[in-house]
């Protein structure tokens, strides 16, 4: 519906362009609107757009969805709008003067003959100048965002669009709206293609075609690939772009020309890589190499004595394949340690750091998550970081990290868990970073699923045959004793895992068609916690889609976990509704964001970054100045403004592959069928890793059976393998 009202006063405006105001409309009726209105100033009229809604604390209120400014048409009306204060040099008893003398012309005037202004006593030369370059300024800003919301763009991007380009960019989008794409955070390219057909571009523009195949790699990248076969980015790129292959294979060779992207023939294929990840895929291989054949000699050291040592003082004897793994991490600058659960990588991560201690040489731990770093410390006892801890995060974009070249990391050993988790920027970033001498150990599971960001880090070093690893396979006697770690290790063979013995700490419960399971799970999810009995539980998805997929399970389990209650504060954003209590999930990188680590007895912490993938609950909500305070699981506490919240999911259920690196107490999985890509061994052995006391899956045995079968998974393009083995054979 729509309203014409007056702004009367402005209480909030935040820096996105999302106000709250006062208004009285046509009838003298007062009332509150809330959205988007960046453009909108006090004692102007509006035609606003939306619909009435009721906020549980602040009442009756009009949601606005577009608004649009009115010429003010009474002698009153200009007289408000021009003392509002907008205008520079109008006040009450000027604006009275002006319209005094040229009644409801006086708008005309100020903006078409600003001289006739220096009639009206105490006006000069000077300020009739000032007063109209305001009245204009005002009236520009308006003009360009009506022109660009006009394009197509929100308010929201409108207003970041403006501060980036100025008073020109209304002309800078006609003249090439794919600019938008590199320029603006978060306008992609389907953004500003739609924003290009508004303009009237060509449908085979070469700055088309251009963005589109950049677009292309860029999915590709989301998708976690590092590069394209060539055949494959120009067929997806014209299924994008809807034009012929020819012109697409033309504007791919000027890209290449111009070095925005890169064709390398690797393993007989030609690939075609975005610049920037063309060079950490290739200088990560370098940098590996550097550091294998550049570690520094240690002394002489009775190395298996020392292990026969530490063998007596913690009461573990080694096997010939863990031995060899401590001595290694010795006589390696680079080491790779692979296994699954159950089979050692802790216990040997002990031996090496007692006998790098007993050296006297410095080690840093680290891992991709918080959560991660949290468990090396406490199975080893040695302070973990976060990778991005470790590198100093600076708080300006991705690649300001402290450490680096010029300020490397002061360690003799660094050992970094959860390897499956990172990917080709983060190692990059980490390699950069690791001093001459400084030794690398690497610890992971080649079978888990791959990194959700682009590359393949562990198995394309692990396949390149390059690097010393250490392939641990056998299962320990305390591990054995453990259901969980005993069917990873079956499903991970191709084995059926077994469930059917309910008592221990892997269970099955048979819900064979979608409803069933996903009433059961909520029953069963409800009863852990309202016993207190959850020990951390959380609910591990396949897939988004469908009745059990993310999606929905959050919308049920929000309902059913956090129902609505007038104690607890609520914030719509998008499609979610974040409530106090709710578990929500950060989706993507933000560097910038800030935050503060709180902990008895000891002084805070303040930072700057929140990473894909961190997890925490919603501590407080402020409806009046729309944001969110977050506590991450690491202790973190950070507040999102409304534009922020996009970057955060509720995580209730969360996607098997954003739950890599993070363990918990209770995993409960629901399985009853679906897409194969997703659906498959690989999918099925992440989620059962992912617990530490019990996993509980809820669905159909023949589902289960059917992902332990399914080998099937979506191919992921990267070269950093084949890199390695291009320096290996310059080597030989």
């Amino acid at each position: 519906m729509k309203i014409t009202a007056t702004a009367d006063r402005i209480r909030f405006r935040s820096d996105s362009g999302w106000a709250v105001i006062d208004f009285v409309d046509e009838t003298n009726m007062r009332f509150v609107g809330v959205g988007s209105m960046p453009a909108a100033f006090e004692g102007e009229k509006l035609e606003l757009e939306g619909e009435w809604t009721v906020h549980r604390t602040y009442g009756k209120q009009f949601s606005v969805s577009s608004s649009e400014a009115v010429v003010p048409d009474s002698k009153d009306a200009v007289i408000r709008y021009l003392s509002s204060g907008m205008i520079k040099g109008i006040g009450l008893p000027t604006a009275r003067a002006i319209v005094e003398r040229f009644g409801e012309d006086a708008l005309e005037v100020i903006e078409h003959f600003p001289s006739r202004l220096e009639l009206i006593p105490g006006i000069g030369k000077v300020k009739s100048r000032m007063i109209h370059d305001s009245f204009m300024e005002k009236r520009g800003v308006r003009d360009i965002f009506l022109g660009l919301q006009q394009m197509g763009l929100t308010v929201n991007q409108a207003t970041k669009i403006y501060r980036l380009y100025g008073e020109a960019c209304v002309q800078m989008i006609k003249d090439n709206p794919y600019r938008l794409i590199t320029d603006v955070e978060r306008i992609g390219f389907k953004t500003a293609d739609k924003i290009a057909a508004n303009v009237g571009f060509e449908h085979d523009s070469p700055f088309r075609i251009r963005a589109g195949i950049k677009h292309t790699l860029i999915e590709a990248a989301n998708d976690g690939n590092t590069c394209l076969p060539r055949e494959l980015l120009v067929m997806k790129a014209a299924e994008i772009l809807g034009v012929e292959i020819v012109p697409i294979e033309d504007q791919a060779e000027e890209l290449i020309l111009s070095g925005e992207l890169v064709e390398k023939e690797l393993d007989n294929e030609d690939l075609i890589f975005l610049s920037y990840l063309h060079h950490r895929e290739m200088d990560s291989a370098v940098r590996l190499t550097e550091i294998r054949n550049r570690a520094a000699i240690l002394p002489l050291f009775d190395t298996a004595g020392e292990i026969d040592r530490l063998e007596l003082k913690l009461g573990i004897r080694l096997d010939p394949k863990q031995r060899d793994a401590v001595e290694s991490a010795v006589n390696e600058g680079v080491l790779i340690i692979t296994g699954g659960p159950g089979t050692g990588k802790t216990t040997i991560l002990r031996f090496i750091i007692e006998l790098m201690r007993s050296m006297d040489l410095t080690i840093e731990l680290a891992a991709p998550t918080g959560r991660a770093a949290k468990r090396m410390t406490d199975a080893t006892g040695v302070e973990a970081r976060t990778i991005h801890r470790l590198l100093e995060y600076g708080g300006f974009g991705e690649e300001e990290f402290a450490k680096d070249e010029s300020d490397p990391i002061e360690a003799d050993v660094i050992i970094i868990d959860e390897m499956s988790m990172v990917d080709v920027s983060l190692f990059h970033s980490l390699l950069k970073a690791i001093a001459e001498g400084t030794r690398l150990i690497m610890v992971g599971d080649f079978d888990q699923l791959p990194p959700v960001g682009p590359g393949n880090v562990l198995r394309d070093m692990i396949l390149s045959e390059t690097l010393p690893v250490i392939r641990l396979t056998d299962i320990y006697r305390q591990a054995g004793r453990s259901m969980i770690v005993f069917n990873a290790h079956r499903i991970n063979h191709g084995m059926i895992p077994v469930i059917d013995r309910n008592e221990s700490d892997f269970i099955f419960i048979s819900r064979p068609n979608y409803e069933d399971a996903l009433r059961e799970l909520i029953s069963f999810c409800t009863e852990q916690v309202v016993n207190n009995s959850d020990g951390e539980l959380q609910v591990l998805a396949p897939m988004k889609a469908n009745l059990l997929g993310v999606n929905n399970l959050n919308r049920e389990l929000q309902a059913a976990l956090n129902p609505p209650d007038s104690s607890k504060a609520e914030l719509v954003s998008g499609d979610t509704v974040f409530r106090v209590g709710d578990r929500v999930m950060q989706i993507r990188n933000n560097y910038k964001l800030e935050w503060k680590r709180i902990r008895y007895g000891s002084e805070a912490e303040e930072g700057a970054g929140v990473f894909n993938g961190d997890i925490g609950t919603v501590m407080e909500i402020s409806p009046s100045k729309q944001t969110v305070r977050i506590l991450f699981d690491d202790e973190r506490l950070a507040e999102y403004g409304r534009n922020e919240l996009d970057e955060v999911e509720q995580a209730f259920a969360v996607s098997v592959h954003k739950s890599q690196g993070s363990e918990f107490g209770t995993v409960v999985i629901p399985l009853v069928y679906g897409p194969p890509m997703l659906m498959n061994r690989n999918v099925l052995y992440t989620a059962v890793t992912r617990a530490r006391s019990r996993v509980v899956l809820i669905g159909s045995a023949k589902c289960v059976e059917g992902m332990v079968r399914n080998v099937m998974s979506t191919k992921r393009y990267s070269a950093l393998k084949c890199f390695l083995e291009i320096l290996a054979e310059d080597e030989i």
